[in-house]
This record gives structure tokens, C-alpha cells and sequence, in this order.
């Protein structure tokens, strides 16, 4: 998704994002405001997942305009903020988080010969109680991206606190993507690397060790268009378990290891 994080996120990214594959028979011009429903079996966002290895529940609205204006919104099911930290010293209770609800806009259009661009903002909001002394979750992005037929190069720039990471304001995500729609067999294969990049003055970004939180993640996909439903099939991989601590929840579980998720997903 968008993320367009449905690109975008981890799994619906490729799987499930808007503006996938619609049915054969759908119409040249979409309507201005769609829907999408997904469910996955991990949602992994950036090569990590945000559901404890758990399937997820997602959906959303988006508008576009003829002019390449879009806005739109998106919510998934979560359980990281609440997994990964508990009560520590200095802060008092633990986190209780279990909805990520994204809001977004932007401007994408095309240029030259099978050239395009898209920029725009997005927010991740995380409602829900949080410990004394934590940081909340909400983040806010800018990003640009520019795409030749089917490979993209996407680059997210962070303008303060990073997913409960403090002073963080500079982190940035680079992701290059390819989506190759195989002709007349509503099949579309997929390949994505991306690297993240912590930055700011707070030492919270370093994991334990003094390790830096930054890792790369990469994933390969595929999915075929069933009359509209799309069922996708992932593998998704980090180097994200190198930083000792940094990306287990309380439970052990971790959250960067490499993956399969299975992904089903609707636009209408």
C-alpha cells in the first residue's frame, strides 16, 4: 500500500496494496473512490512483523483524481506495540496498541515514455494507551518515487519520532521493487529490497549492544488474480535478527526472521 503500503507493506505491498490487478473485465477508468479488504497470514511491514507471526485483518478507502491527486486511508490489526514492550524503569504500566490506521496523500502521474511519479505524505497512527515515558508509535512520512514500466524506486523520509523510536527525525526507507504482470494469465511475480536507515539523537534507536537498529529486508511474490480476488503467496527475509534484542517481542518470538505468507485480498 500504498503504504502505498500496500506496496508497498511488507506483504500487501506486493500483495494486496491499492491499485493491484482489478478483475479482466473491469473498467478502463475506476471509479474515483475504491475499497479494499485483505487478509494475511503474518502482516510484515518492511520485513518485520507487526502481528507477532499472526494473520491480520486489513482494509481501506482511496480517491483519485483525473488531475494524479489521491487520498485515501488504511487500518490493519497489530499487536508489536504491545508485544515488544512492557513495563521498564522510568515508565509505569505497559502498551496497549492493537490498530495501525494509516491516512495518506499524494500526486502520481506519468511522464515520457513509460515513465511515472508519486509524491506525497503519510501519517501511521496508533491509538490506543500507552506506558509512562513511552514514545507512541505514530509516525509521519514524505516520499517520492519514480518508476520505469514495472520497477520502482521509493524513497520515505521520516520527520520526527519513527514507530516509538524518539528523535528520530531523518530515518528513511529505500525500497526497490519490480511487479511483472505475466500477460493473459492474471499472474503478477514480484521482487522487492529495501534498506532502513535509523537516524536522530536519541539513543533509543541502538539496539542492545550498541548495535544500530538499521537493517535491509528483501521478498519475492506471487499472486494470481482470481475474478477480483487476488491470492498472493510471499517470502519475505531481513538481516534485521543481526541486532541482538532489537526486533524480538516478549514472547521470543523474532520478528525479522525470513518468511511465508499467504494473502488474499479484494478491490471493489
Amino acid at each position: 500500500m500504498l503504504k502505498n503500503k500496500l506496496l508497498y507493506t511488507l506483504i500487501l505491498t506486493a500483495l494486496s496494496a491499492p491499485g493491484l490487478a482489478l478483475a479482466v473485465d473491469a473498467p478502463a477508468t475506476p471509479p474515483a473512490v475504491t475499497a479494499n479488504v485483505g487478509f494475511v497470514s503474518n502482516y510484515l511491514y518492511r520485513g518485520i512483523s507487526q502481528t507477532g507471526a499472526k494473520p491480520a485483518i486489513q482494509g481501506g478507502f482511496d480517491y483519485a483524481h483525473a488531475s494524479g491527486f489521491y487520498a485515501g486511508v488504511w487500518g490493519s490489526s497489530i499487536s508489536w506495540l504491545s508485544d515488544t514492550y512492557t513495563a521498564t524503569a522510568g515508565t509505569a504500566g505497559a502498551n496497549n496498541a492493537g490498530l495501525e490506521l494509516d491516512t495518506y496523500f499524494g500526486f502520481k502521474n506519468s511522464f515520457a515514455t513509460d515513465y511515472s511519479y508519486d509524491v506525497g505524505f503519510l501519517r501511521y497512527n496508533y491509538p490506543g494507551t500507552y506506558a509512562l515515558g513511552a514514545t507512541k508509535g505514530d509516525t509521519n512520512e514524505i516520499y517520492g518515487l519514480i518508476g520505469w514500466k514495472w520497477v520502482t524506486l521509493k524513497y520515505s523520509y521520516s520527520l520526527g519520532d519513527t514507530f516509538g523510536v524518539p528523535d528520530a527525525n531523518g530515518t528513511n526507507y529505500i525500497d526497490l521493487s519490480a511487479s511483472y504482470p505475466v500477460a493473459d494469465t492474471g499472474i503478477t511475480l514480484g521482487a522487492h529490497y529495501g534498506k532502513q536507515t535509523y537516524k536522530g539523537s536519541s539513543v533509543a534507536y541502538t539496539a542492545v549492544g550498541g548495535q544500530n537498529a538499521s537493517y535491509s529486508d528483501y521478498r519475492l511474490s506471487v499472486s494470481k488474480d482470481f475474478s477480483g480476488y487476488v491470492v498472493g503467496l510471499a517470502y519475505s527475509g531481513t538481516n534485521a535478527q543481526d541486532s541482538v534484542g532489537q526486533f524480538y517481542n516478549v514472547l521470543g518470538n523474532d520478528l525479522g526472521k525470513g518468511t511465508a505468507v499467504l494473502s488474499l485480498s479484494r478491490t471493489f
